[in-house]
């Protein structure tokens, strides 16, 4: 996604001692050498081992509970002990293979319902966790009775299910700074989640973000470890109940601190990427969250995708085991992230003794994958791969966590104190307290003239695409994985921030008009203006820089349109990270950071509004959790950094008391140096990171694996060109539309091509003509995407000659292809039979105005 060359700060276990022999040593001399180095290894390792703590955990070790888990590892087979291992996602397996495996545990991925129903009732959810539980305890074909568990993402609520009460996301938690808030959070979602039937959340996120183009930012509460720490203390006991409470009670569930570790550092905040910290750093800044949530009793941790210099997460002895488990003491599990596994040196999906060598106890793995794995893991144990005693400590410590829930004892799902109470979804009670979030997470950046608190009595216009979209501003994780492909009527019972504020101002005998667009009849008095960034999740939001509405400055449109009425404008901002909104500073004389609040819209109008008799209702309270940048590329920008100078300061925040200080002439010169941005490789030989070769028809598609590949309508070899095997010659075999497609799994921020002019440039060879037209595509998400038809270029190709063809970018984006969000930059379909080669295909700045195809065709 971004392309930049680091220094590394200094490696810790990868490069603790150098094994050197040297020629001519005699076999003693060599054995002395390496015991020698062996022994400054040790010694090196444990003066880095003493960085980390001997957590003091309020949940310990009981007799009995230890006593029943040597019971049954006495008495399991390592087929059974095995699948307590295997975590697969409920698109994949039926109740048959729960009764036939025994699955420990099995989880909904983001956007994953009962029976593919994005629309599924809370019944629905509650018989197929009955059902899962009631296979997984029928021991008569696995010959066990363990009962399985359900895990899901409830991040901000329980948020796959319709009609749950969504909170603020953790960034807007962490600028409302109230730990005792959160706790109340976490327990209701712990309810919510209950009501269906399910006994564990993956939560909380305990990222501390470096660099805010990450696509996970407003996943973590703080750039400060501190917040981070209190919270997940917090969220922990909510979730779980205190130790000296009711820890894992009836009305708890399962907590999960993730992700282990280091993910919020990773270098230009790439998601899934290398964290380059110090030993360290990584223990002073990433893992606080773990020494609070852990030490509070959380009884799992999953582990990261991330790296750690060049090292996956997954497969770290060093961080899993010596580290988490050995040094910290944690005796609960560690859960992978999906397919988290098969990123690991030398494994797939299918196969990764690395991972449970290394400490993983748990493999999360969707898709058809569970089955080889599973098999293969066993075979892996026969063969001496992995140790018997690595399986049976795995398999302790899923049983231990299982005990303590007492999920051996409590009724079965559908029969539990909440399953079915369906008015505890989205209960008063709880979006009261979402309501209190939202009026918390607020946070105040300029207010000119007191603009703000707003009179409830007034003729308020509000506008922006925001104004009235819950899905907007729940962001991603709601009710789909990214947050996408949603409307108002998915979200039953919630408030979006427009009917929050129409309500008041309608009861205070004022005017509310809802306009978009911004236009009016007859002057308001004032125009609050919600707009921001559209939903997005992991991957998905990786941004190239900070810069909001990069080259479609519609919002900053909206805002002037607006002022040159002389109509008072303050903005609400949606986002999930701070963004460089200076122009849109310049064009309101108030501005409002926030966030993503979820679905309790109201608690925008408590803050922003006066009540009926003109009196504050809510002061803010907020204060920025992230500092906010002064420039699109300042994306690293943390309180403590050596050369700190943000455009609001960590921990800023107006009051109604607070005299503005913010000017109207901040710098609208984004500084972004488009003279020196590379080219673009997609194929140089070998696709570059992060693209895939797929080939498609109207029946199948197929990610090319191997130099040759055919499926029906199409074929692909690898050709010679320069050197060996550096072009693709494809064969359309002309029995409907057929595609070559180069894709990645996540969307990636090409703007920066489009503001640099630039061409997409290939060289192709016609191996045979086409006998319909073959299209050059691009695809971005959401379904949008164009194509350029090359035929009258191929017509005047000479056959088997190398040539080269380039296409202006701007004939794609006026087909409608969002550059922020490229799913595919290059792909070649066509109906009809014919043949072509290509190689060397990159996006070209300054290539424009020298295309081969320029648009609009002059």
């Amino acid at each position: 996604m971004k392309t930049h060359l680091h220094t590394a700060k200094l490696p810790t276990l990868s490069l603790l001692a150098g094994l050197v022999t040297l020629a001519g040593c005699s076999a003693s001399e060599n054995k002395d050498t390496s015991e020698n180095n062996r022994a400054v290894e040790q010694t090196q390792q444990q003066q880095l081992l003493a960085i980390w703590p001997k957590l003091n955990n309020v949940v310990r070790a009981a007799p009995q509970i230890e006593s029943k888990i040597a019971q049954y590892l006495q008495t399991m087979t390592l087929e059974q002990k095995v699948a307590q291992m295997i975590q697969p996602e409920i698109r994949d397996i039926t109740t048959d293979d729960m009764r036939k495996y025994g699955f420990g545990s099995y989880l909904n991925g983001g956007g994953s319902f009962p029976n593919a129903n994005k629309h599924a009732t809370p019944q629905d959810w509650i018989a197929l966790a009955e059902q899962m539980y009631q296979a997984s305890v029928d021991d008569s074909l696995d010959g066990i009775d363990i009962p399985t568990m359900w895990g899901t993402d409830a991040v901000h609520g329980h948020n796959n299910v319709i009609g749950a009460t969504l909170f603020p996301h953790n960034i807007g938690l962490g600028a409302a700074n109230n730990p005792a808030l959160i706790e109340k959070i976490a327990a209701a979602t712990a309810i919510e989640v209950m009501v269906t039937g399910i006994d564990w959340v993956f939560a909380p996120t305990v990222a501390v973000v470096r660099d805010d183009r990450w696509g996970r930012t407003y996943e973590g509460y703080s750039e400060d470890p501190e917040i981070v720490r209190r919270y997940s203390v917090a969220i922990v006991n909510g979730l779980q109940g205190h130790a000296d409470g009711d820890f894992l009670s009836h009305k708890r569930v399962i907590s999960t601190v993730k992700h282990f570790l280091g993910d919020g550092g990773t270098v230009d905040g790439d998601d899934q990427g290398n964290n380059i910290d110090s030993e360290q750093a990584l223990f002073d800044t990433h893992a606080q969250g773990y020494i609070g949530g852990l030490s509070a009793g959380s009884q799992s941790v999953m582990a990261s995708f991330n790296s750690w210099h060049g090292k996956k997460n997954h497969g770290n002895k060093y961080l899993l085991t010596d580290v988490l488990k050995t040094k910290m003491g944690f005796d609960g599990f560690v859960v992978g992230d999906w397919n988290g596994h098969g990123q690991v040196v030398g494994c797939s999906n299918e196969s990764c003794p690395q991972a449970v060598n290394a400490g993983l106890d748990i493999f999360m793995v969707p898709t058809g994958a569970w089955k080889p794995l599973y098999e293969n893991t066993i075979a892996q144990v026969k063969a001496g791969e992995i140790a018997m005693s690595r399986i049976d400590d795995a398999v302790a410590r899923i049983l231990r966590v299982k005990l303590r829930a007492g999920l051996f004892d409590k009724p079965s799902p559908a029969k539990r104190q909440f399953s079915g109470k369906t008015q505890l979804i989205g209960a008063q009670a709880h979006r009261d307290v979402a309501r209190q979030a939202v009026r918390g997470s607020l946070v105040l950046l300029k207010n000119n003239n007191n603009t703000l608190p707003i009179a409830a009595n007034s003729r308020v216009l509000i506008a922006g695409d925001g104004a009235d979209n819950i899905a907007k501003q729940a962001g991603g994780w709601s009710i789909t994985w990214q947050g996408t492909n949603n409307e108002n009527t998915d979200f039953p019972g919630a408030t979006s921030i427009f009917a929050g504020l129409k309500a008041q101002i309608t009861a205070a005998g004022g005017e509310a008009i809802l306009s978009p667009d911004g236009h009016f009849t007859q002057k308001p008095d004032v125009a609050i203006v919600v707009f921001g960034e559209e939903p997005y999740a992991e991957g998905h939001g990786d941004r190239d820089n900070l810069e909001f509405e990069r080259n479609n400055k519609k919002s900053l449109a909206l805002l002037k349109q607006l002022k040159s009425k002389g109509v008072p404008v303050v903005s609400v901002f949606i986002s999930g990270r701070p963004m460089w909104v200076n122009a849109e500073l310049n064009a309101s004389d108030a501005f409002v950071a926030a966030w993503l609040p979820g679905t309790e819209g109201q608690g925008v109008a408590d803050v922003l509004l006066t009540d009926a008799g003109g009196d504050i209702q809510h002061d803010f309270t907020g204060k920025l959790s992230f500092s906010w940048p002064k420039s699109p590329l300042q994306t690293a920008v943390n309180r403590d950094d050596v050369d700190y100078s943000p455009l609001f300061p960590y921990g800023f925040g107006l009051t109604y008391t607070d005299k503005n200080t913010l000017a109207d002439n901040l710098n609208e010169d984004s500084g972004v140096d488009i003279a020196s941005l590379p080219n673009m490789a997609i194929f140089n030989g070998v696709l570059t990171d992060p693209w895939r070769l797929f080939l498609k028809s109207a029946q199948q598609q197929v990610q090319v694996a191997s130099n040759s590949v055919e499926l029906a309508g199409i074929s692909y070899r690898t050709e010679d060109k320069n050197i060996q095997e550096d072009a693709m010659a494809f064969v359309f075999t002309g029995i409907g539309l057929t595609t070559a497609e180069i894709n990645s799994n996540f969307t990636e921020d090409k703007v920066a091509y489009i503001e640099a002019n630039s061409a997409l440039s290939f060289d192709y060879k016609i191996n045979s003509e086409f006998a319909a037209p073959l299209f050059v595509a691009m695809s971005c998400e959401h379904g949008c995407g164009g194509r350029v038809d090359i035929s009258a270029e191929l017509k005047k190709a000479t056959l088997n000659r190398w040539q080269t063809l380039s296409i202006d970018l701007t004939c794609f984006t006026e087909q409608g292809v969002d550059f922020s969000r490229v799913i595919s930059p290059f792909s070649l379909q066509s109906t009809g039979n014919g043949s072509v080669s290509v190689a060397h295909i990159n996006f070209v700045p300054e290539g424009a105005k020298q295309a081969t195809i320029i648009c609009p065709d002059s």
